[in-house]
């Protein structure tokens, strides 16, 4: 195992976040390195095992990294954003089963919201994290039915720069598993905008802990073979 070396995560502000990884395989063209770049090696890498959201301030290269099939575990910073015109945060099983689980992964919950079925509402709290360069993903759950008041895709999807096709037709391979033809009733989506990752689930809990579970969870760990979504960050603002 080689010596941990690092890529960056965009900066919206026009600055590299610095992340780590042990391992690298630089001779695969999908992740090889700049050899020429002068990386940002600053201190903190202690930020990593202890799940805090990486930052450029907070890296070490001597810091000990925990590893899994030759990787380093980088939490992100989440968000999620609960879609509804009667749940509270007392009631909000959704939510809680996102925020639980992302943060049992090792991710930091940056913020949790509420807000009613209302499209300009939803893309204004969306619009704000897209923005935030504090933010690396967001999950919504609800309004992604067919319903008058369902209205989360039409909010979310013009705030995309591109939309990850495959998310919502894998998910509802999945789901057709467990409740059959129901599942077309279900326009959940995903994508990315200003290297910000979307993702958009129908408000039952059951389908939220289907999607984390069996999609969103792995695809947000960089430890995940193949490939994930987090080894993309640095090419997200790429033109």
């Amino acid at each position: 195992m080689g010596l941990p070396s690092p890529f960056p995560i965009p900066d919206r502000n026009g600055m590299d976040h610095t992340a780590l990884e042990v391992g690298r395989e630089t001779s695969d063209p999908r992740t090889a390195l700049d050899p020429g770049r002068e990386w940002l090696r600053d201190s903190g890498a202690a930020a990593v095992s202890s799940g805090t959201p990486l930052r450029a301030s907070e890296r070490s290269m001597n810091d000990p990294i925990p590893t899994h099939a030759g990787r380093a575990f980088i939490p992100l910073s989440i968000c999620v954003l609960t879609v509804s015109d009667t749940r509270t945060e007392d009631t909000d099983k959704s939510g809680k089963l996102l925020a639980d689980r992302l943060t049992a992964a090792g991710h930091t919950l940056h913020e949790k919201r509420i807000v009613p079925d209302d499209v300009y509402r939803i893309r204004a709290v969306a619009s704000g994290w897209i923005a935030d360069p504090e933010v690396n993903a967001f999950i919504s759950t609800g309004g992604t039915g067919v319903t008058g008041r369902d209205g989360t895709p039409e909010a979310v999807s013009p705030l995309l720069d591109k939309i990850i096709d495959g998310f919502g037709e894998v998910f509802r391979t999945i789901s057709y598993e467990e409740i059959r033809t129901s599942t077309i009733q279900s326009r959940a989506l995903a994508g990315v905008a200003n290297a910000t990752y979307v993702f958009c689930l129908p408000g039952s809990s059951g389908a939220c802990r289907t999607a984390w579970d069996k999609l969103i969870a792995d695809q947000l760990d960089y430890r995940t073979r193949p490939c994930n979504l987090v080894e993309l960050m640095p090419r997200l603002l790429e033109r």
